[in-house]
């Protein structure tokens, strides 16, 4: 058996890994042992590409400590309840990475005059663009949920207009940079098309943000993170690394389920989302509102409960990070005290019948 076909079995093995991890997620009882799974192929797939190149270890070992130490650093010190803006970083230095991967795959051929072939200038440029857009709108997405920025949703004054022009530059910039080697383009002036589509592809990704409301930030996660594993598979594109086209289009793939899936439990679709600005303050600066407000006291919920035919009790972020569920509950925590307390008229019965 050859190096290669070695690898190739090596990154058909993590696939595996990576499909049978994503299906174990499905379950809160297996979940665990899904991201253990998923993290066992990343783990295969990472050592078998370092160990068929030629590289500089010492680098690749100082980013791997580093990356060690801020991933358990976060996994320590964050609370559950700011776990999705910790998902929207993570997206976000995902589609960062993909971007500079297809950066650095550019630099290798402006520094030797060479033009890229059209595929691979096709996927720089869909690493550019949807790895730009992924790491600008994941760090607004972070900044509302974690309340650093405000969660309203803004509408800039031609916002409309400036859209357009801002998609149709970067529909330029692509063709122009995919095109340059028929064009006969200096290598100086692809440079600086490449550059303003990576400018333009960190704009759009604000823009695009910009106007939806804190309350669908986790729907604008979902899809960013879909958006991180195509930058990925394009990545993959990019530098023929099979096993991170595979990942990408899983993430890509099981992204956009997800959103599609959180859509539809809003009863809203995804262009309503992404295109209404819902939430966007369009009323007066003087605060009026509208409407009549009734106030209810407890026994006034009492008797609407009471006349209800049915009730649905939909419990909330809160509510399954604190393990609102029996089954979850450990029985050091939970059952065992509750034992005790059952079994406490039992037992002063026995001392009683002692004492006498």
């Amino acid at each position: 058996m050859s190096t290669q076909d070695f690898i190739n079995l090596a990154y058909i093995a993590a696939s595996i890994l990576f499909v049978f991890g994503i299906k174990m997620l499905g379950s809160a009882h297996t979940a665990r042992r899904g991201n253990l799974l998923s993290s066992v192929g990343m783990l295969l797939a990472i050592v078998v590409t370092l160990l068929a190149s030629d590289l500089h270890y010492g680098y690749i070992v100082a980013g791997l400590v580093v990356g060690t130490f801020i991933g358990v650093l976060a996994a320590k010190m964050v609370k559950m309840t700011a776990m999705p803006e910790l998902v929207a970083l993570f997206n976000g230095f995902g589609g960062l990475a993909s971007l500079l991967v297809a950066w650095v795959e550019f630099e290798k051929n402006h520094h030797n005059q060479t033009s890229l072939p059209l595929f691979t200038a096709f996927a720089v440029s869909l690493a550019v663009l949807i790895g730009g857009i992924t790491f600008t709108g994941s760090l607004q997405a972070w900044g509302k949920l974690s309340g650093k920025i405000s969660g309203r949703a803004i509408l800039i004054p031609g916002q409309t207009a400036f859209s357009v022009l801002l998609v149709t530059a970067i529909v330029a910039c692509i063709v122009l940079f995919i095109a340059a080697p028929l064009l006969s383009l200096e290598v100086s002036f692809v440079l600086y098309i490449f550059l303003a589509l990576v400018v333009l592809a960190l704009i759009l990704g604000v823009i695009g943000v910009l106007p939806i409301g804190g309350g669908d930030m986790p729907v604008v996660i979902a899809l960013l993170n879909s958006c991180s594993g195509l930058a990925a598979a394009a990545a993959g594109f990019v530098i023929y690394n099979n096993v991170l086209i595979v990942a990408g289009c899983l993430v890509g793939c099981s992204g956009l389920i997800l959103t599609i899936i959180m859509c539809k439990a809003m009863n809203r679709s995804l262009g309503n989302v992404l295109f209404s600005g819902f939430g966007a303050v369009t009323q007066s600066s003087d605060g009026e509102v509208s409407g009549e407000m009734k106030a209810a006291s407890i026994e006034d919920a009492y008797y609407v409960l009471e006349s209800a035919r049915s009730v649905v009790i939909v419990p909330g972020y809160g509510m399954a990070v604190a393990q609102a569920n029996t089954r979850s509950r450990n029985w050091v925590t939970y059952w065992k005290p509750m034992a005790a307390k059952c079994a406490m008229p039992f037992t002063r019965w026995l001392d009683a019948c002692r004492a006498t």
